[in-house]
């Protein structure tokens, strides 16, 4: 079975053909044969173990690229994974949002200091608890209108609390409501569609004031809804105008299409206590075969590691990819540079790491911190087993691709194998 999986291994790196995408500039030098060899063996041992059935990963350094398509796309299936997979790719949708509405913000759509309160009247006049653990009811005023730049900061003021389910009363009140913002993973996805959930998060107070502290996820969601009536368009529109069909990612989206559902990989769940896999969804009842009420700009886009890797070496590009300019230079700059305070980097670490900050819309380097080895980086994860960091420094980017739900922000085995195994794969002088 190992035997088997590291041929598949050693055969996944070939020239891009013409409907995949371009590679970014090239660097300096080159991968090594023998350490991406190694890389791939490491990656074959996972799944040989049973871990997870397959995945895809892509090593990318200026114009060499290498893509390895290990295992299988589930364990019900003995085909082989292919390079064109199709996979959830969860958290990794919040950048492509981001992307988009820095979009808007270039063409003067969208301004990132200005107030939020007209596209979204349910958030103006925001009160805020007292203290995480307040009623609802034991609130003050915001001090201010919340702002374009933070919900791409992550700064908006409500979003993931790190304590159990249930334990504060503005968790059981999210809960209730059916937002699916602050506890866990957003599938099954919501009975909401934007309307309704902008409208029920209204209700709510907010945990802390506008810019105070960096939360995860709810910016996004919030982002998202913002984008479609900003645009006047639903926000799958808005997306594939703006980036998916520019940088010809054709199989990026909300939805699989019927034709194409054999190519969707199985996605697993492990059990907490014992790491048993089950099935958590796969393509003959997929949620993700039919539009989603809620299109959540937060996590619920499916991709293949081809058309990731074409808004990746955009974004490594300075904005420009096949031959067609997404963002200006000076935009992604604006996006790949810490907005945090070191406070706020210090309360969030679980989520960011040791060298992590976080620009608009995506993990980057925090200050001093960009001459470190991936995975500081810019990029960002997702809950269903998928990372991407791109180093602005080297060039060098490493997307893996899997379908094993994580259950913490901390990094798994297979994730830091993955991370040293590119360092090691690539020029001391590059790192």
């Amino acid at each position: 079975m190992a035997r088997r999986l590291q041929q598949v291994a050693r055969t996944g790196s070939r020239p891009l053909t013409s409907n995949e995408p371009a590679a970014s500039p090239p660097a300096a030098s080159r991968l090594s044969r023998e350490g991406l060899g190694r890389l791939d063996d490491s990656m074959a041992a996972h799944v040989a173990a049973g871990r997870l059935p397959g995945l895809v990963a892509l090593v990318a350094c200026g114009g060499d690229v290498h893509v390895a398509a290990i295992g299988a796309p589930s364990f019900a299936i003995g085909a082989p994974m292919a390079r064109d997979a199709i996979f959830r790719i969860a958290s990794l949708t919040k950048p492509v949002t981001a992307a988009a509405a820095m979009s808007l913000v270039e063409e003067g759509t969208l301004r990132l200091g200005e107030p939020v309160d007209e596209l979204l009247p349910e958030l103006a006049g925001r009160r805020v608890l007292r203290a995480i653990d307040a009623e609802l009811d034991d609130t003050v005023p915001a001090s201010r209108a919340i702002t374009l730049e933070d919900l791409l900061s992550f700064r908006l003021g409500f979003g993931s609390v790190m304590a159990p389910p249930g334990s504060y009363p503005i968790q059981r009140a999210e809960a209730a409501l059916g937002l699916q913002s602050i506890g866990g993973p957003p599938w099954p996805p919501v009975a909401h569609d934007a309307d309704s959930w902008i409208g029920a998060l209204g209700s709510l107070p907010l945990m802390y004031q506008p810019g105070e502290q960096w939360l995860y996820n709810t910016s996004a969601q919030v982002l998202a809804v913002l984008l479609a009536r900003a645009s006047g368009k639903d926000l799958e529109s808005v997306l594939r105008e703006r980036i998916f069909e520019p940088l010809g990612m054709t199989d990026t989206g909300f939805t699989v299409p019927a034709g194409q559902l054999s190519r969707l990989t199985t996605a697993y769940r492990p059990n907490p206590e014992t790491g048993e896999l089950s099935v958590l969804d796969d393509a003959a009842r997929s949620w993700w075969s039919t539009p989603p009420s809620f299109p959540d700009g937060s996590g619920w886009l499916v991709s293949t590691i081809g058309d990731y890797w074409s808004f990746a070496s955009m974004m490594l590009a300075g904005g420009t990819g096949r031959g067609e300019r997404i963002l200006s230079p000076a935009t992604v700059a604006l996006m790949t540079t810490d907005r945090l305070t070191s406070s706020q980097r210090d309360a969030s670490a679980l989520f960011l790491g040791e060298h992590g900050g976080w620009g608009l819309g995506l993990l980057v380097p925090a200050a001093g911190s960009r001459d470190q080895p991936l995975p500081c980086g810019i990029g960002w994860d997702g809950g269903t087993g998928t990372t991407w960091r791109s180093s602005p420094r080297s060039g060098v980017t490493g997307i893996l691709f899997t379908q094993r739900e994580v259950t913490s922000p901390v990094p798994g085995q297979l994730v830091e194998d993955f991370w040293a195994g590119i360092n090691a794969a690539v020029a001391r002088d590059l790192r």
